[in-house]
Parts: C-alpha cells; sequence; structure tokens
C-alpha cells in the first residue's frame, strides 16, 4: 500500500485553499472508532425499551458491521420500524445525550486535526456518511462540520416517525450520487477533493475523488488501495473503545433475549 504523502496535516497544508475543494469524511470507523448506532441500541436496552426482534437485531448488526457484511438498508428499516411513532426532537436529544456520554470519547483524535486542517485551508468540509442523523450529526455538531449528507428517518407533519426511511437510501453507489449531487450544487470540485472512509462499500466514491484517502481500511477496500495506489492513513484507535462498545452490546443483547425467554 502506497503511505499518505509525508504528513497527511502536511498533506493537506500543500493544498490550494478554497471552498472549491471538498474533503468528505464517513462517520462509523473513520471519524469514530466502531459503530456509532450501537450508543442508542444500548441505550435502548438498558432502559427496557428494546423487544426481544430488535434486540437481536443490534446483536446481528454489531456483528455484521464488526465482520463487513452488512445488509445496510434492511438493517435501516428495520430500525425505522422500531422506533415508529417517536418524536424526532426527542430522539435527537438522546442523540445528543449519547454522544456526550458514549461517542465523543471514540473520536480519533488525528482524524479531528485532519477536519481542522481542511477547515483551516477554508475547504467544503462534509460528514458523509450512511448513519441517521440522530447519530452523524452530534458528531457534525462537535467536529464544526456543517455539511451532513447521511439518511434521515422520515417524518410526518407533526416531527412523528412514520416507521421508514427517507429513500434513496445513503449507501454505496447511493452515497457516491449523493455526493456528486452535493458537489454540482456547490461548485464542489471533486476531482480535486478529499474523501476518508474505511468501508468496503465506500470503494465507489473513494474512486470519484480526486484524492481518496482509505483509513483503517477492511479487507475489499485494502486491496483496491493497493490495486490503484491510493494513499493510506493507518489511524490508531482510541483505546480501542469502538471494538469493547459493540462487544458489551452484543453481550447484553444476548443477556436479554435470554431473559425474555424465560418471562
Amino acid at each position: 500500500m502506497t503511505a499518505v504523502p509525508n504528513d497527511p496535516i502536511a498533506d493537506v497544508a500543500g493544498t490550494e485553499s478554497g471552498a472549491r475543494i471538498g474533503a468528505f469524511f464517513d462517520l462509523d470507523g473513520t471519524l469514530v472508532s466502531g459503530f456509532t448506532a450501537t450508543a442508542h441500541a444500548g441505550d435502548r436496552i438498558r432502559r427496557r425499551q428494546a423487544r426481544a426482534g430488535e434486540v437481536f437485531g443490534v446483536v446481528e448488526a454489531a456483528v455484521r458491521y464488526h465482520l463487513g457484511r452488512m445488509q445496510f438498508e434492511r438493517l435501516l428499516a428495520r430500525a425505522a420500524g422500531y422506533l415508529r411513532g417517536e418524536s424526532i426532537s426527542e430522539l435527537n436529544d438522546v442523540g445528543a445525550r449519547l454522544f456526550a456520554d458514549h461517542i465523543a470519547g471514540r473520536i480519533y483524535p488525528h482524524m479531528h486535526d485532519i477536519v481542522r486542517a481542511h477547515q483551516q485551508r477554508g475547504h467544503t468540509v462534509v460528514l458523509s456518511s450512511s448513519a441517521l442523523t440522530i447519530h452523524a450529526e452530534p458528531v457534525a455538531r462537535f467536529l464544526d462540520i456543517g455539511q451532513v449528507l447521511c439518511n434521515r428517518f422520515e417524518l410526518d407533519d407533526r416531527g412523528i416517525l412514520t416507521g421508514d426511511i427517507v429513500r434513496p437510501v445513503v449507501w454505496g453507489a447511493q452515497k457516491a450520487a449523493t455526493v456528486q449531487d452535493f458537489c454540482a450544487a456547490n461548485g464542489v470540485d471533486l476531482d480535486q477533493s478529499f474523501f476518508y472512509a474505511d468501508g468496503d462499500e465506500d470503494a465507489a466514491l473513494m474512486a470519484l475523488v480526486g484524492r481518496p484517502r482509505p483509513v483503517n481500511p477492511r479487507p475489499r477496500l485494502a486491496a483496491l488501495a493497493a490495486e490503484h495506489g491510493w494513499p493510506v492513513l493507518r489511524i490508531d484507535d482510541p483505546g480501542r473503545a469502538g471494538e469493547r462498545s459493540w462487544r458489551r452490546v452484543a453481550g447484553f443483547g444476548v443477556a436479554v433475549l435470554r431473559a425474555v425467554s424465560t418471562r
């Protein structure tokens, strides 16, 4: 694999300044160690708001994410179904609380530095993630990222979740198309832009930007990086919190399932 030229922050500092250059950042596994949605799922389990099927879905999601084999659209639709009838305002409050309690300490410090380096150059910095707003937006606010491209719950006119998600789902090729549309609408030159991500599903967008930056890439993305000579960033995990997080959720989920089965 090709190493990032010199230091990644010096690399950013040496680029042209201005909003014409985009810096797109994935969330889970890139800005944050692990899978942010497990914090919300774990909270619902602890508060006994989750039914047995939802607990099983949490366990499945955590394991599939860790192994890189998540059927993402199905998972999102399932999550939205469990939250049908809830208020987006209240869920946003929960997201802010869980960020402070569980997610802030899992942000990669070096990735935070890279975000700041782009901001100092006046680049258009965007959090582009397949996560839902309640997981992505608190991270964006903390990092002072003003633009968020992510998945959203479908709401009625009272701000209540209908049990579905807004289509098309931001994932894989659709995530690449969403970023292309954003660039066209905002005068951002995709050929001069950066994209930081870890997931195999991000290969489509990685191939479109002029400056692809895989971060701790998973196997398929790592193979593509080697094939195309994309510079790879290796970022230290902040205390392996992400791994501990999904293990705690999975373990607690199994315990709850056992308790439910014995009622």
